[in-house]
């Protein structure tokens, strides 16, 4: 026998309605485009005074600014072939300092080398 009164039963939940009360869904896109004056592109936005259009996966100029979608690549495989470069200079650097550092170690060694001659030559006179 429950403490309260009787057990608990829950009242029945009334059936949701309609999420959208629209017909547009059922619509075929050229139909919708027609009915609402819709047309769907490319996304386009606007950034410092710049078009910018997405198509095929890369945002192109569009407003004819600074630098075209062609120029970027020249830029960038220039860009490239320049770090190259600048490394390979990194290195021969590298390698001319180890060099120099070599043949200064080689010259004190020889002029060590002379003058311990030359201090043994004086002990014997």
């Amino acid at each position: 026998m429950p403490l309260f009164g009787s057990t608990f039963s829950p009242k029945k939940i009334p059936p949701r309605k309609s999420a959208s009360l629209s017909s547009l869904h059922t619509l075929d896109r050229s139909t919708r485009e027609v009915e609402l004056g819709l047309e769907y592109g490319p996304p386009v936005m606007n950034l410092g005074g710049q078009s910018w259009k997405f198509e095929d996966g890369q945002w192109i100029s569009e407003s004819g600014g600074n630098a075209s979608g062609r120029e970027v690549q020249r830029l960038k495989k220039k860009n490239v072939q320049l770090e190259e470069e600048n490394n390979l200079l990194k290195l021969k650097i590298e390698i001319l300092l180890d060099m120099l550092t070599e043949t200064t170690v080689e010259y004190h060694l020889i002029e060590k080398e002379v003058e311990d001659i030359k201090t043994q030559h004086r002990r014997k006179k």
